[in-house]
């Protein structure tokens, strides 16, 4: 079993950066990944990284402004996102998954609560 509480969302201007954080508690040695969900849309993947952080994969729409990454020692998954823009408006969950490098929602086994992100322009 695994739990998951994420943290560090709010409400920032456009440009602004937010980091997040996701502490994980029972069984951590998943890979690991951000998703995010909007009003009136689907649950839409951001990035992952692999169980021991060598590896990570993003979304276009977030590439080149956010960085996942995990502290082991630490049971933390972190997200930091920069020069944020109003579509990135979301309430974002980290997740675990038992598979390497996926980034299908069903292909996550356990789930937080979310954090809410708010951009305004």
């Amino acid at each position: 079993q695994v739990q998951l509480v994420e943290s560090g969302g709010g409400s920032v201007q456009a440009g602004d950066s937010l980091r997040l954080s996701c502490a994980a508690s029972g069984r951590t040695f998943y890979a690991m990944g951000w998703f995010r969900q909007a009003p009136g849309k689907d649950r839409e993947f951001v990035a992952t990284i692999s169980s021991t952080g060598g590896r990570t994969y993003y979304a276009d729409s977030v590439k080149g402004r956010f960085t996942i990454s995990r502290d082991n020692a630490k049971n933390t998954m972190y997200l930091q996102m920069n020069r944020l823009k109003p579509e990135d408006t979301a309430v974002y969950y980290c997740a675990t998954s038992r598979y390497y490098i996926r980034t299908r929602f069903d292909e996550y086994d356990y789930w937080g609560q979310g954090t809410q992100v708010t951009v305004s322009s």
